[in-house]
């Protein structure tokens, strides 16, 4: 959140009449760190996005980003276990899965192909083994993050249940679409497969090191 409140006022955005204005002028932040009361940072998610449906009902075009529903859903932990409430599955509310549900569901709408559809989700991979009902959802790879790749989305675990209702606007579109994207998707496979079988010179023996030095 530092960072955000000192790098954030000396970026600007290009307005539609082509004026340029500060992008804090057009953002609101709401701040609940790890050492405030338990109940603040249960409330913060519920407050940004009251926040950001107030500005959508205006009519404007809101991006709401909450950072992180991993740390939320902790909250409802700590809060379950002050009440003494029967725990579930490790150790969260039973009542969890509701809320993240009752969260991801108030999403904005955008019109597509003469249908009101939700917009896309971007979570976790612990969010989504809670919540486990999204139509769309792109998922977020730590290690991708760690090489410095934003967005760091992994498209193996993303997915979008709305695919074989799409399959005749993307054949208007774009014939080859579907087969392109079927194969870009192989190759993402095969790379992560080769990731997985790859063996650094770190993991061998010592002979085997050794061997490897002959070899070159």
């Amino acid at each position: 959140m530092a960072e955000v409140l000192m790098d954030f006022p000396q970026l600007n955005m290009t307005l539609p009449d082509g004026r340029e204005e500060s992008l804090m002028k057009r953002m609101t932040l709401v701040a609940n760190t790890s050492n405030m009361a338990v109940a603040a940072r249960g409330a913060s998610i519920n407050t940004g996005i009251t926040i950001a449906e107030y500005f959508q009902d205006m009519g404007y075009n809101v991006s709401m980003m909450a950072n992180s529903t991993s740390l939320w859903a902790e909250a409802f932990c700590e809060i379950s276990g002050r009440l003494a409430e029967m725990p579930a599955d490790s150790g969260y509310p039973a009542y969890l899965a509701a809320r993240l549900v009752s969260f991801c569901e108030r999403a904005g709408k955008v019109k597509c192909l003469g249908r009101q559809e939700v917009i896309f989700q971007i979570l976790s991979l612990a969010t989504l083994g809670i919540v486990q009902c999204l139509q769309v959802f792109w998922g977020l790879d730590k290690k991708l993050a760690q090489r410095k790749h934003f967005p760091s989305i992994n498209w193996l675990i993303s997915y979008s249940k709305y695919s074989k209702a799409l399959e005749s606007f993307y054949e208007k579109f774009d014939q080859d679409f579907i087969e392109i994207r079927t194969k870009a998707t192989e190759v993402l496979q095969r790379e992560d497969d080769l990731n997985e079988n790859l063996i650094s010179k770190d993991a061998l023996a010592e002979t085997d090191k050794d061997y490897c030095k002959t070899s070159a």
